[in-house]
């Protein structure tokens, strides 16, 4: 498993936004999502509609970027990862109760488990810069 710096893991918790990239028949797609940074693993939830989630049923490879552009300060940390699907169950029910309290888009359209499921990322590879 990759180990995450003490700068690289406190830059992850501070920030909620990112873009990931997934990628089928060699067609890559980047979207833009709000994520949770636990225990070195990466969540975000989608919805079964979506091209990610097609990507993601095809190919479970991920890319995803955390980053702040300021001319002279980049700050960023980026991975590569694979991914797993959380529907239903006790897993689902912790990060639905942490998505909820911290991003008012979840209180403002609640699901339940089977609705939408969240995605872990678990990264194999990593970079980051701009952390000091």
């Amino acid at each position: 498993m990759i180990k995450f710096t003490i700068k690289e893991s406190k830059f992850l918790k501070e920030n909620e936004g990112c873009r990931i990239a997934t990628c089928t028949k060699d067609v890559p797609h980047i979207s833009p999502v709000t994520y949770f940074f636990e225990d070195g693993f990466f969540y975000f939830a989608t919805d079964y509609d979506t091209k990610k989630y097609a990507n993601l049923k095809k190919n479970d490879k991920i890319a995803i970027s955390v980053d702040i552009y300021s001319p002279g300060n980049h700050k960023a940390v980026v991975v590569q990862g694979s991914t797993t699907f959380i529907e239903k169950g006790p897993h689902f029910k912790k990060l639905y109760e942490i998505f909820y309290k911290k991003f008012a888009w979840v209180r403002e359209n609640p699901w339940k488990e089977n609705e939408a499921p969240f995605v872990k990322i678990t990264p194999k590879t990593k970079i980051s810069w701009g952390l000091g």
